[in-house]
């Protein structure tokens, strides 16, 4: 749920018409949004593949953010956002790296298990990282199968159009949900020259549609489309039964897609155009940061009421034996 500058609530993309309340006292105040029946019961259910197809049907805005931590995956959850992606951007915005590529299976499922402690509601979806299906197919399953049962993912994420029609297909026959991604694909960013947007000629439009359709058809419950025209992610997201979610990919896909740390500007790195900052969360913790320096070196952190004491009757002298 989000406030709309009217200050209405919109949940699911969707405006509630109803006045805002606050319930219980002190800290324990909560904000209360009085939503019809079908937008609660939305809010209540676990997301799974199948109820992503059936918002695109219904017209309901999907939700997603990436999440590396047990924390960020709490918040995200709680905050009602519909998908966690635990991406291999985590090399980029957690591991330092200059690109994804040197991300292993093995940092996907130790950031992976972090975070599932952290879902409850959420489809937890986990990328397979640059290396881990480009082999063989059985490579691609192995780890496709590790991340579910080690890791606990709900569905697996993998770049690439036709190339990656037979990977998708066997891992849907192992029964392991599969989210496509086209256009801007970070793991392909050695051949493609960097990071620029795709699909931009007639013919690489073209393209872009039959990889779509071409994942579609060999059994993936979404498709990922990341920086290309938005003209272009319209015309797919028009021509596919299952759901789309844009990053850089404009406003009429099934449902968007933003990095967490883009959001909360913390990625320390210049922002593609299509990202928005929601929470100036850096600004913020660098106050913090700096007011605790501050507090430490004039010494009123800790203060006497953020310090234990002896029990009462204890006699304080006796401590100058110890």
């Amino acid at each position: 749920m989000l406030l709309c500058e009217n200050r209405s609530p919109v949940y699911c993309g969707h405006r509630v018409a109803s006045t805002l309340a606050w319930s219980g006292t002190g800290d324990g105040m909560s904000l209360v949004t009085p939503l019809d029946g079908e937008l609660r019961s939305l809010a209540a259910k676990k997301v799974t593949p199948p109820s992503l197809i059936a918002r695109k049907e219904s017209g309901h805005r999907i939700t997603a953010l990436t999440a590396y931590d047990y924390g960020t995956a709490r918040l995200i959850d709680e905050a009602g956002i519909d998908c966690i992606l635990v991406g291999d951007s985590l090399g980029m915005v957690v591991l330092g790296y200059e690109d994804t590529l040197s991300v292993t299976i093995e940092d996907m499922l130790h950031h992976a298990r972090a975070v599932r402690r952290g879902v409850r509601r959420a489809l937890l979806v986990v990328d397979m990282p640059f290396g881990s299906y480009h082999v063989s197919t059985e490579d691609t399953l192995r780890n496709g199968i590790r991340l579910l049962k080690e890791a606990g993912a709900e569905a697996v994420k993998v770049e690439g159009g036709m190339d990656q029609v037979e990977n998708v297909r066997a891992l849907t026959a192992a029964q392991i949900p599969v989210f496509g991604h086209i256009g801007l694909t970070p793991q392909s960013v050695l051949r493609t020259g960097g990071y620029r947007v795709q699909g931009r000629s007639h013919a690489a439009a073209l393209a872009l549609r039959e990889d779509a359709l071409a994942l579609q058809e060999a059994g993936a419950v979404a498709v990922v489309l990341e920086g290309i025209p938005r003209e272009v992610a319209a015309s797919i997201t028009a021509r596919l039964r299952i759901p789309t979610i844009g990053i850089g990919a404009g406003p009429d896909c099934d449902g968007q897609i933003l990095v967490f740390q883009d959001l909360a500007d913390l990625s320390f790195r210049p922002s593609p155009k299509f990202v928005r900052v929601f929470s100036p969360a850096r600004t913020l913790l660098r106050a913090g940061l700096e007011e605790f320096r501050v507090a430490v070196e004039n010494g009123t952190f800790p203060a006497d009421s953020e310090s234990y004491h002896m029990p009462s009757g204890v006699p304080v002298d006796v401590l100058t034996s110890l």
